[in-house]
């Protein structure tokens, strides 16, 4: 493939894009940016909310990591049933009740400024590096196959990119996202069957031979029964529950979509179906993963990867012809900005409230817009940054670690709603970001350490639940009884 064919492919999909913000954000203000008015279609909000669960990450990194880990990421993705009905039944009714806009208001009703300022500030951390991880995994692609060809600069790739984000995102926000997922979420499931099409093709496979193939092959193990193993069965479903609460019911950028919705009933009935469409979509993309690396040793002569990550690009733009490649390069980049456009709409929305408090502030509608307007180009330029700095750090495994870190910062939200919904106590508000500190370092300490002190034993997902009970801990230490 051309570099100039992989652009054009981009350039078409980010018109539409284009077209869609202009048909939502007409008469836009702030509640349409940070709610949409709450009037969001709920099938269109679920629709779109699958999209926005697979990032670029997963869109590259589960097929890779079949070879490592085979089926047994279902078991998590079972988990998140379970997760996602507490979601349903205890954390949207709190927030409909309450009606937030931002969900770490509940935070400051509940136990004061500092619980407030530090679940906030948190989900800031995560989101920034997450979000800007995300980024710099696709525009690292596109910049291999495209940019570097043309001879221009990462930085200036990855300013591109953002700005476009942020121009179609700039006034519609949520409304218009709400929106673009649904295309950003055909367009990723798209690329999967094509690509599992355009492998059967070249094997010779009919749909009952793949269907077949997968299942006979290694790859299929889903249930890990030794416990010592980091993926054993148990606690692996443990952690889809608990992952599916810290990652959607505590998430403002997951959590934003749903509290569009008209009502309490339109939003549970978003949650649930959304619940059992991952089912099937994450089924898909590890019997993608299967097929892919099923596909490569069959192949004479290829190359050796340097990460898992590279063999669904690798395939697809080097093996399979150029439709497949166009289909691969398209799905990429719905993944990217179906995760990024939400979460620079979510860090404004948090940040513009939490941290600014412009919607309790006494000045006009057209002074907050435009407060909230430089919160939105601000937080584009921190993302930006933070994305050149990983590039400028060159070593995938030490930005793979600082993503990890930034897993570590739900752990104490887990916690501290925990906490807050399961007792009726109060806390000495002002030990709460110490604490919150605290937990996630001594994590850290027994990811690195695990194996040495509990007799094999490897931390895997659960270091989440962890996370959590040490908060939980905590925060019951300083209770005010």
């Amino acid at each position: 493939m051309t570099p100039a064919l992989i652009f054009t492919a981009f350039a078409i999909y980010t018109i539409l894009l284009f077209g869609i913000s202009f048909l939502t954000s007409g008469k836009a203000d702030n509640e349409t940016f940070m709610l949409g008015n709450r009037r969001s279609p709920w099938y269109i909000v679920a629709y779109g909310m699958i999209g926005a669960s697979l990032s670029g990450v997963t869109f590259i990194s589960i097929p890779g990591d079949v070879q490592n880990t085979h089926f047994s990421y279902m078991v998590i993705v079972l988990g998140y049933l379970l997760g996602y009905f507490v979601i349903a039944n205890v954390l949207l009714p709190l927030y409909y009740k309450l009606q937030l806009t931002s969900i770490y208001t509940y935070l400051e009703d509940r136990f004061g400024f500092w619980s407030y300022k530090t679940g906030a500030v948190f989900f800031l951390i995560s989101r920034i590096i997450g979000a800007s991880f995300r980024m710099f995994l696709v525009v690292s692609i596109l910049q291999i196959f495209v940019f570097d060809a043309w001879g221009i600069p990462f930085w200036a790739t990855v300013a591109m990119f953002i700005v476009l984000i942020m121009l179609y995102t700039f006034r519609g926000g949520i409304k218009t996202i709400v929106w673009t997922d649904t295309l950003q979420t055909t367009f990723m499931l798209v690329a999967v069957v094509l690509t599992l099409i355009f492998i059967s093709r070249e094997l010779g496979w009919s749909f009952s031979n793949l269907v077949q193939e997968v299942r006979e092959s290694e790859y299929s193990r889903m249930f890990i029964t030794e416990w010592q193993d980091r993926h054993f069965m148990i606690k692996d479903f443990l952690a889809g529950m608990f992952i599916a609460i810290v990652m959607t019911g505590l998430d403002q950028d997951m959590m934003q979509k749903n509290l569009s919705c008209r009502n309490l009933k339109d939003a549970k009935k978003n949650i649930y179906w959304l619940s059992i469409a991952l089912i099937p979509v994450n089924l898909l993309f590890l019997s993608l993963g299967a097929v892919l690396w099923i596909y490569a040793s069959k192949m004479t002569g290829f190359p050796a990867l340097g990460t898992t990550d590279e063999l669904f690009p690798t395939i697809a733009l080097q093996y399979l012809g150029p439709v497949a490649g166009i289909t691969f390069i398209i799905g990429l980049i719905a993944a990217a900005y179906s995760s990024a456009d939400s979460a620079l709409t979510a860090l404004t929305t948090s940040f513009s409230v939490d941290i600014l408090n412009i919607r309790n502030k006494k000045i006009g509608e057209k002074q907050k817009t435009r407060t909230r307007y430089l919160v939105h180009i601000g937080i584009s330029i921190v993302v930006l940054l933070v994305i050149i700095l990983f590039n400028a750090i060159n070593d995938r495994s030490v930005i793979s670690s600082l993503f990890t870190i930034a897993g570590y910062t739900y752990g104490p939200l887990l916690g501290m709603f925990a906490f807050g919904l399961l007792t009726k106590y109060k806390v000495n508000d002002r030990f709460v970001p110490l604490i919150a500190i605290l937990s996630p370092a001594i994590c850290y300490v027994l990811s690195v350490y695990d194996t040495q002190w509990f007799m094999g034993y490897d931390f895997g997902f659960e270091l989440l639940l962890v996370n959590g009970f040490l908060t939980f801990t905590g925060l019951f230490i300083v209770n005010k009884k």
